[in-house]
């Protein structure tokens, strides 16, 4: 969700959106607490979700704020979201280029979304349409490669990868460097866990990254056996057997400067 929107975003998730919005994880439920303690929302708190996509996130602010307005750049997105939650607001937009009034929302979140548009110009954005001393969440559900099966999973994955900006790479980080929009607060690490069938939390969940998704199908086929035949060697499951999917959730607690 850059300016000119990363093609492995601009295809994959168009093509994919019912897919992600199927088969990805939730977020731990302690991350309600955090949302609340650390970057003290409450009732009255006005909430931009930004890069919002299926609104994975939005479960996680209703029980907390009705004052929510969930913007994505890409429409398939958001016609998922807008049939899970019909009451939210959405606003089809660039980080880069917010429709939105100056001073506008107690906090942005941007879950699973900050590494695609991790620029100055939109970083500059955030902060105008942030009230005084309002905070920036950043919130990642990355996949524990501390599992042996999990490792061998990203290690086929990371090979094509390409340019995608990603949260593990650590670019995202760069924005922050030698700037004077924001201060990082707090930083937390939260154990998750996602349960289903391999084909469903394993296969079908990879199958919806955005490098993947933009492949051929025939392709995404191939990668689907190989995911399983991984997670088989590893584990003895197969496809339609039940299995614990081992997630961190990073969260990030940025406050507005003057």
């Amino acid at each position: 969700m850059t300016q000119s929107l990363h093609p492995a975003a601009a295809v994959g998730f168009a093509t994919a959106a019912k897919l992600y919005q199927d088969v990805r994880p939730s977020y731990p439920p302690p991350i309600q607490a955090w949302l609340q303690q650390q970057l003290k929302l409450n009732s009255n708190s006005h909430i931009l979700d930004l890069g919002s996509g299926t609104g994975k996130f939005i479960p996680h602010l209703q029980t907390i704020s009705s004052h929510i307005i969930a913007a994505d750049p890409v429409a398939a997105m958001l016609e998922q979201l807008q049939q899970q939650f019909p009451d939210i607001h959405t606003i089809q937009t660039l980080s880069e280029s917010l429709p939105f009034q100056p001073e506008q929302f107690d906090a942005v979140t941007c879950a699973q979304s900050f590494h695609w548009f991790a620029n100055t110009s939109a970083l500059q954005e955030i902060h105008r349409v942030l009230k005084p001393n309002a905070a920036l969440g950043l919130i990642w559900n990355q996949r524990d490669e501390n599992v042996p099966w999990v490792k061998a999973l990203a290690d086929v994955i990371q090979t094509l990868e390409g340019d995608t900006p990603r949260y593990h790479s650590g670019q995202w980080k760069k924005v922050f460097e030698d700037q004077t929009l924001f201060a990082m607060v707090d930083q937390q690490v939260l154990q998750h866990q996602h349960i289903g069938t391999v084909q469903q939390v394993v296969s079908k969940r990879l199958l919806s990254t955005s490098f993947i998704a933009a492949l051929a199908k025939e392709q995404q086929q191939q990668l689907k056996q190989q995911f399983e035949q991984i997670v088989f060697e590893h584990t003895g499951l197969t496809k339609d057997q039940e299995i614990c999917f081992p997630y961190q959730t990073f969260a990030y607690h940025f406050q507005k400067l003057p």
